[in-house]
């Protein structure tokens, strides 16, 4: 099959919905940024991550491959506006993450619709990594306040349950969404807060945005398929 028809086969699962939503965000993002003559690494980052997003969601592959090149951006302007726990978080968990999905992912692949199977934690489980996630998160506090870092309090808890949130995402699980959607809510104060003192990353700030809107989105379709 060449790339043509690769690229006609998958477009038939995504719904009319999910399509138009994509275009008309991009091209909003798009000409908001040259309006605001935001970032251009901003804007593209922005773009790979929904579309990273909107990937993982349908349970793609391929969803990894641009989430890479997005993670790589994304450190530069953590690290350009002093999230030095966004940054890390980003280059040094999210990275080698990606590539770990791309081999759990292609482990367990519905044949038929070409995406993966979803799964769910049981009651242990989520006690476990809650604990776990709530000890990590007051760790990265204390060292992102020695750092003299922005915003410790809200730097550590998007660093801390981001590590679950990604975790979750390799292993297929639709707690993910819970994670995200407190991820995405937080991260969008931080970078509004951000944005007013001056910064142009409007960019980013609608990027998280709409990942929180996909958050809500892709749970209750991954709910449809979780039983």
């Amino acid at each position: 099959m060449n790339l043509l028809n690769y690229i006609k086969t998958e477009i038939k699962f995504f719904t009319r919905f999910e399509k138009i939503f994509y275009i008309s965000i991009i091209l909003c993002i798009t000409v908001i940024s040259a309006l605001t003559n935001d970032s251009k690494i901003a804007l593209i980052s922005a773009i790979c991550g929904i579309t990273y997003t909107l990937f993982a969601g349908k349970g793609k592959v391929y969803c990894y491959y641009i989430g890479l090149c997005g993670t790589f951006l994304y450190c530069l302007i953590a690290f350009q506006n002093g999230f030095y726990g966004n940054m890390a978080l980003y280059g040094l968990y999210f990275f080698p993450m990606q590539i770990l999905g791309i081999i759990n992912w292609k482990k367990h692949i519905n044949k038929e619709k070409n995406e993966i199977y979803k799964t769910k934690l049981s009651h242990r489980e989520r006690f476990i990594y809650s604990l776990i996630t709530a000890c990590a998160t007051f760790i990265i506090f204390i060292i992102i306040q020695a750092a003299d870092g922005k915003n410790p309090y809200m730097d550590s808890f998007i660093t801390g349950f981001s590590l679950l949130g990604q975790f979750l995402t390799v292993k297929r699980c639709i707690e993910q969404w819970y994670i995200w959607f407190l991820v995405n809510l937080v991260s969008v104060i931080m970078w509004l807060a951000a944005c007013l003192n001056g910064a142009h990353y409007i960019s980013t700030l609608l990027m998280w945005f709409i990942y929180l809107i996909l958050a809500v989105y892709f749970y209750l379709k991954w709910k449809k398929d979780v039983h």
